[in-house]
């Protein structure tokens, strides 16, 4: 399921309304509007993708809380298993070209 940043979501562990996350820039170009990839939703996103269309760094949301680091913070044993999980709902662009990882390297 694709959206563009609608109903409410968390971000750092709070809980943010539409209004909020309308103004949320990717943390490393500034980009805006972001893309938001729901995978499972319950009465919050519990597991999704953040994407950057300019940059293409994701950002994935586990447990219902976006992940929002610079690369250097980033984990590649925590990062493929989550894009592995998705792979089937997570953009093919994103596979083969996201950043800071993705599946082709």
């Amino acid at each position: 399921m694709f959206y563009k940043f609608e109903g409410k979501h968390t971000f750092g562990g709070i809980k943010i309304k539409k209004k909020l996350m309308e103004i949320l820039a990717c943390p490393i170009d500034k980009h805006h509007p972001l893309e938001l990839h729901v995978f499972e939703e319950k009465d919050e996103i519990v597991e999704g993708l953040i994407v950057c269309p300019k940059c293409l760094r994701w950002y994935p949301i586990r447990d219902e809380i976006p992940e929002m680091l610079p690369d250097e913070l980033r984990k590649e044993n925590e990062d493929l298993p989550f894009l592995k999980k998705w792979k089937e709902k997570i953009p093919e662009k994103i596979q083969n070209e996201g950043k800071p990882f993705n599946l082709k390297s």
